[in-house]
């Protein structure tokens, strides 16, 4: 069987007299440690194993049992160590000022043995129940913090399933997934001090919004290879098909969301980023012909971080055109397809964006 440890409790008294009861009083249930000055009662009490307990004399000279109280309080290794005062003093006055500085009890001169064994037994109780309760507390938060991350990264892995369930039967690579998420947050990481943007874009959003990105074109998975794979340029006909991607993505979250008793911030902003990433800021593009501040801030950093990456990507379609060849691209749609705001900001950071999608370069096949 486990033996029990003894709990240490310091005596401060610069009378050797009231030392020797005291100590003579509780050595034979606890370890006593004793100083006869507020400055050496410091020193014990900053040095492990420091003391569960500290039985405190006011009335000591150059530094009385208040201001060493004070000094245990400013220390964070000893401010929780609780302190009773002991003294001559019996006043009503005396015991409250005590007693609001913040010590636990208050014994007086001269002492009765079982009433300091038992406020000394009692507040070490207390201490010993504190002590397990911050233990639980810490042990608890430790293992939310866990499961979070856990849930965190079972979060973002079921996002990049679900953007290569639709990757895998598009031309695109799963590289297109990692630079459009990464353009996304650095873009939104560049607008969130701008004027339009600030009440917006603060750090949670950014980090929602990252996440959400992929899942832009999750609606992909709706439409037949015939029309996704097609190597060619789309009939009228199958173009409008295509566009139906947007909204099947959209409706495919809302679908989630319904699942799911309470709301979810990355689904929210992965519905938005789906449904209208292909508006265009003049009212152009679908699938609602949204215009200008109506569309969404998150899908209109996802319109730009998506053609972006069309441009400068190889498709079955099409080669890729050359970093300068997009700029000027871009810069054309300033005010037409692209919020010319967030034009500004991304031509400003170009070479930024050029380096994320040089990270994240398809491989070649032969």
């Amino acid at each position: 069987m486990k033996e029990a440890v003894l709990q240490t409790i310091l005596i401060v008294d610069d009378s050797p007299e009231n030392l020797t009861i005291l100590s003579e009083l509780l050595q034979p249930g606890y370890i006593v440690r004793t100083a006869t000055s507020g400055q050496k009662a410091l020193r014990i009490a900053d040095t492990e194993p420091r003391p569960d307990l500290i039985l405190l004399d006011v009335m000591m000279p150059v530094m009385d049992g208040y201001q060493v109280f004070e000094t245990l309080r400013i220390n964070p290794a000893t401010r929780d160590i609780p302190v009773i005062f002991v003294t001559a003093m019996d006043s009503i006055e005396a015991e409250v000022f005590g007693l609001d500085l913040g010590a636990v009890d208050y014994i007086t001169k001269p002492f009765i043995p079982p009433i300091v064994l038992a406020r000394v037994r009692t507040q070490l109780e207390l201490k010993h129940a504190r002590d397990w309760l911050r233990m639980e507390n810490f042990y608890l938060e430790a293992e939310v913090a866990k499961r979070m991350t856990e849930n965190d990264l079972i979060q973002e892995v079921s996002i990049r399933a679900l953007a290569h369930l639709a990757e895998i039967r598009d031309s695109e690579t799963g590289n297109h997934i990692l630079r459009t998420q990464g353009y996304v947050n650095q873009l939104a990481i560049f607008l969130k001090d701008h004027p339009r943007f600030s009440e917006t874009l603060d750090a949670k959003t950014i980090h929602v919004l990252t996440r959400s990105a992929p899942l832009h074109d999750i609606g992909k998975v709706g439409i037949p290879d015939a029309i996704l794979q097609k190597p060619g340029k789309l009939t009228p006909a199958e173009w409008e098909i295509m566009k139906t991607h947007a909204r099947l993505g959209a409706m495919a979250i809302e679908s989630a969301e319904q699942d799911i008793d309470m709301p979810v911030d990355f689904l929210n902003l992965a519905k938005e980023i789906a449904n209208w990433h292909h508006e265009k800021w003049d009212g152009s593009g679908y699938p609602d012909g949204l215009v200008g501040d109506a569309i969404p801030v998150s899908a209109r950093i996802m319109a730009l971080a998506d053609v972006f990456d069309a441009l400068i990507s190889r498709r079955v379609y099409k080669e890729p055109l050359a970093y300068e060849c997009v700029f000027d691209v871009i810069k054309a749609g300033r005010g037409q397809h692209f919020d010319p705001d967030m034009v500004d900001v991304f031509l400003k950071h170009y070479r930024v964006f050029c380096d994320i999608a040089d990270q994240h370069r398809d491989q070649l096949s032969d």
